[in-house]
């Protein structure tokens, strides 16, 4: 579902993305760990079309991204590929369900569709109750389950998390997690998960650890 071929990238002199190769299946949680600086959130801008990488090619359902530009890219990333980030980024003027819902506006759905859709994230992530609440709100815990609706709302090929719960207490990262897998199991949702925690780290299929922008064998 998702490749990244010889991946390099540079800022000025600093090589930041050594020839990175990842390949991920439909289905397969894929964790990344590895210290600050190793080039961990660099990828996943790349695999996201965030991004361009200096060298290398980064393939979507088949698709090669990297041959794709401009509105063409924008519409693309937001078919195939969702986002969690440590931090929400929640529009503080519109309702959770609108929150989640704007994604998919953007890509065409109608709104009773969307309606639809945010309804039965929503009951998975045990957000029923705060469909029609503001972000300011909703606690930590609730403004990031929003955020993962939000990434999932048009069924992308691939979500990228970055730090996901970085930002959130134990409990409440706790909780997270483990709807990652729940996600995955109802959904048959693919996740490649940059992160320090290291209890998330080994829950993943596969743990992944970056060093100096390669992977250790």
């Amino acid at each position: 579902m998702v490749k990244a071929v010889n991946i390099e990238k540079s800022y000025g002199a600093l090589r930041v993305l050594r020839g990175i190769n990842l390949q991920v299946q439909q289905g397969e949680i894929v964790s990344i760990v590895g210290a600050s600086g190793a080039g961990k959130s660099t990828l996943l801008h790349i695999l996201g079309t965030l991004d361009v990488p200096d060298a290398g090619e980064v393939i979507i359902n088949e698709t090669s991204a990297s041959a794709i530009r401009g509105k063409k890219l924008s519409a693309f990333r937001n078919a195939h590929i969702g986002f969690i980030f440590q931090f929400h980024h929640l529009l503080p003027e519109f309702t959770a369900t609108e929150n989640v819902c704007l994604q998919a506006y953007i890509g065409g759905k109608k709104k009773t569709e969307a309606e639809a859709k945010a309804k039965e994230l929503f009951e998975v992530l045990n957000l029923s109750e705060r469909a029609q609440h503001l972000p300011s709100e909703l606690s930590g815990g609730e403004q990031q389950r929003v955020a993962v609706a939000r990434a999932l709302i048009n069924n992308p090929t691939v979500v990228l998390a970055d730090e996901p719960s970085g930002n959130l207490d134990s409990q409440n990262a706790e909780t997270l997690h483990e709807l990652f897998f729940t996600l995955r199991k109802r959904y048959n949702q693919t996740f490649v998960i940059a992160t320090h925690n290291e209890k998330l780290a080994a829950m993943a299929d596969r743990k992944l650890v970056m060093q100096d922008g390669v992977f250790l064998k």
